[in-house]
């Protein structure tokens, strides 16, 4: 992928009616009884605590305590990227919300305060969402690649952000998307790509961080779940039956080296943000996929998040976002 970032200097001082509560969304043909018995159940490993309800391969990242506070990290360093802004797609007054694999439900929450007379729905493989929560906000368990259980043409806007390394059939998970989303309503795909640049120059292959991404992304394809790039996003997108496609590429900076105040906010953010990123993303995957020991899969994670701290080291990889409108008249796609 070419380079068409711009480049910023270098800081000079850088140091329908629905109840509150979880529920199954009955796409996995689950009991309110197996639910409590079973969804709270996780895969301790290399000290960090996974997902498991429904495999242990879904997802490889962990959902601990520690996951919980870097996505909500992550979370304010894309509004910044995106001047504040929850989403890029023209939605006006929304009155039906999906959030698919909400995490936190930091976003989900935030929505739901901006739109009080919208719905807003939740969906993510665990149950780690806060219990309070704005009325017109909701949680389910769920995994987005069963069949969908939503109604036909329901909702205004569909949010899909950061699931590059849980998806396997993105086609599927956007024809169910278009199905369920109303006629004139929009889907939007926000995901970080794999790829790593530096201003300062090309990184050579033995740079940690280079090397880490290099890692990630072998392992990802290995299981069938490539990194996110603008063309598949647009691909999955105009597939599904979406129209006027908007693809936007933000720089995201992994250290607070920009010497312009908004980058060098969201560099801060990603600095503190890689402290426990790099092992959040690399250890299952390296250790699982790739085979390596533990030890090996450590030390790679660790020389990258020291890496990043070098003030010389103007790193940073790319935000893409897509989103797409239903047509308001059109033929049902079926997949």
């Amino acid at each position: 992928m070419a380079n068409r970032a711009p480049i910023y200097e270098v800081d000079p001082e850088m140091n329908d009616e629905f109840e509150l509560g979880y529920e199954s969304s009955g796409s996995a043909e689950l009991s309110t009884v197996s639910l409590s018995n079973s969804v709270n159940e996780y895969l301790i490993e290399n000290g960090r605590r996974y997902h498991s309800y429904f495999g242990t391969d879904k997802n490889p990242l962990p959902t601990d305590e520690i996951e919980q506070d870097r996505l909500d990290m992550h979370h304010e360093a894309m509004l910044l990227m995106q001047g504040g802004a929850m989403h890029l797609a023209p939605v006006e007054d929304p009155q039906r919300i999906l959030d698919v694999g909400t995490g936190t439900g930091i976003w989900a929450i935030e929505m739901a305060d901006r739109h009080p007379k919208a719905k807003v729905i939740g969906i993510d493989l665990s149950p780690i969402q806060p219990k309070w929560v704005p009325p017109n906000c909701h949680f389910r368990v769920d995994d987005a690649e069963y069949d969908w259980d939503f109604k036909h043409d329901y909702f205004d806007f569909i949010y899909m952000r950061n699931l590059a390394q849980g998806i396997s059939n993105w086609p599927r998970l956007l024809q169910q998307a278009y199905r369920s989303t109303k006629p004139g309503g929009y889907a939007e795909i926000a995901d970080v790509g794999c790829e790593v640049f530096s201003d300062e120059s090309v990184l050579p292959d033995a740079h940690p961080v280079k090397r880490f991404f290099t890692c990630l992304e072998e392992a990802m394809c290995r299981i069938g779940r490539p990194p996110q790039m603008e063309q598949s996003m647009r691909k999955y997108l105009e597939d599904a039956g979406f129209v006027d496609v908007v693809i936007k590429t933000m720089k995201q900076p992994l250290g607070p080296w920009p010497q312009e105040q908004r980058m060098r906010e969201i560099g801060s953010l990603m600095y503190l943000n890689c402290e426990t990123g790099f092992h959040a993303y690399g250890m299952a995957a390296f250790t699982r996929v790739l085979g390596m020991t533990t030890e090996e899969a450590d030390t790679l994670c660790t020389e990258s998040s020291r890496s990043i701290r070098e003030r010389t080291t103007r790193v940073y990889n790319l935000f893409h976002v897509a989103y797409g409108r239903k047509p308001r008249t059109s033929n049902l796609r079926c997949g």
